[in-house]
């Protein structure tokens, strides 16, 4: 599960003197110092029981600012800094099941009853209410290939919730949770570690009956742009498609570039025999999923 850190001594300090602090020393979860100053001026923010409050109340009586519904402000997630020295700080709102919010978009919405990991480490501090919960698993990611249906390994650990004050560390790759609705309203503060190298890791969602892994929450922009180049019909797009396919770094790349040759193949008989050739192509994961599509392009 997260790992539990002592909240150090320290007064309340401002969203400014948090912002000021972590971006004079950056964030990163790997270095020990640099992680437990991050979490000493998160958990000195949220002894402020004043500026989330405050913050709102500003941006909802703004006038003729029409930046101040948007950029970073969500039904969910409120931005509290930009992106700078590898972080960015928000607040996460996690309605009860009952209420409103809850009841009409549906608890998927929240990321709730969804087990899943991180590609990213972040710091989470209960800031108010009784916070959601929690079943925490852990896994050992290295010893996946990640292909949907692989049996991931999880170990149960506790179900908890994110009380106020409750410090936590979520860890990429190691730590799962499923989100359970709180008994009512909460927010959590969170400082996210932002690593550009952390889009070509997959995060991935949990069958729990099955310990398997269900499917990628993360399919990046360059999946969606092969696709798309692919499917014009572009002979060059093609042909980079193939070299994709066996010759990137990302696995996940690579699946996807045979998956547009085989959306644009033409004929079943087409894209069963791209299949085929991506069961050849070096990669476990690549080999395993090619596998499952290939026999149920057979299967019709």
């Amino acid at each position: 599960m997260p790992r539990a850190l002592t909240a150090p001594a320290g007064a309340p300090c401002s969203l400014e003197e948090a912002r000021d602090a972590l971006c004079a020393r950056g964030f990163d979860p790997r270095d020990e110092a640099s992680l437990h100053h991050a979490a000493g001026w998160l958990a000195r923010l949220g002894r402020n029981r004043d500026f989330l409050g405050d913050l709102l109340v500003e941006r909802l009586s703004t006038r003729g600012d029409e930046d101040a519904g948007a950029g970073g402000y969500g039904p969910q997630a409120i931005m509290l800094s930009g992106t700078q020295a590898g972080h960015f700080l928000r607040a996460n709102i996690w309605p009860a099941a009952g209420d409103h919010a809850c009841r009409t978009s549906g608890r998927h919405s929240f990321v709730y009853d969804l087990p899943h990991d991180h590609n990213f480490d972040f710091l989470t501090v209960g800031y108010f209410g009784p916070g959601y919960r929690s079943d925490y698993y852990e896994y050992d990611h290295a010893a996946l290939s990640g292909w949907r249906g692989e049996r991931a390994g999880l170990r149960f650990v506790e179900r908890s919730a994110l009380s106020p004050g409750r410090l936590l560390h979520y860890r990429a790759h190691r730590d799962v949770h499923r989100q359970l609705p709180p008994a009512s309203l909460s927010v959590s503060l969170n400082v996210v570690a932002a690593d550009p190298a952390a889009a070509w890791f997959d995060q991935y969602a949990f069958d729990l009956e099955e310990d398997r892994i269900d499917r990628v929450l993360n399919p990046g922009a360059s999946e969606a742009f092969l696709h798309l180049a692919v499917g014009l019909g572009s002979g060059e797009a093609v042909e980079l498609a193939r070299w994709i396919g066996h010759g990137h770094p990302s696995d996940r790349l690579r699946l996807a570039s045979f998956a547009a040759r085989a959306a644009s193949a033409g004929s079943a008989e087409g894209a069963e025999r791209v299949w085929r050739e991506a069961e050849g192509a070096g990669s476990r994961l690549v080999r395993a999923e090619a596998a499952r599509r290939r026999a149920a392009v057979a299967a019709g």
